[in-house]
């Protein structure tokens, strides 16, 4: 069920006692044309500039993404817990070492206008290189699928 919170107490409240049920935010998925694109683009700028597209993919997450700063204790491997990061500094407090880093949200986890935000700078970047893009039109089209 998807709706207002007062919608769903309601309905919560008319179910049988006994019942459990997941409550969780309702997040629009993003339009599967869009983040194609963003895909096509990402392996055509890879290829221009002779890298990997997970390599540009994070790149471009550092360019246009959201982050955050983590700390942790130094004797602790950050590689199960986060994708995308990069180390950014480090620090002692009360006698322990901490390594802070700058975690890096996927492209999976943002929102409409994060996406947007991060699809126009790679069509930004794929220009400069002389890569044909879509009109901005036929973007915003794509990104437009995405907002009903």
């Amino acid at each position: 069920m998807v709706g207002t919170t007062n919608k769903c107490i309601t309905f919560l409240l008319e179910q049988e006692k006994d019942k459990r049920y997941e409550v969780k935010e309702y997040k629009e998925k993003r339009g599967l044309k869009a983040n194609a694109y963003y895909w096509e683009l990402v392996n055509k700028l890879a290829n221009v500039l002779r890298i990997s597209k997970e390599e540009l993919h994070f790149l471009l997450l550092q360019r246009y993404g959201q982050s955050e700063i983590v700390s942790v204790l130094e004797n602790i491997d950050v590689k199960p817990y986060f994708k995308y990061y990069a180390e950014a500094g480090e620090s002692i407090l009360n006698g322990k070492t901490f390594k802070h880093y700058k975690v890096y949200k996927g492209s999976s986890e943002m929102n409409k206008k994060e996406m947007s935000i991060l699809i126009y700078g790679l069509v930004s970047e794929c220009q400069e290189e002389g890569i044909e893009t879509k009109p901005k039109a036929e973007i915003e089209s794509l990104l437009k699928e995405w907002r009903k």
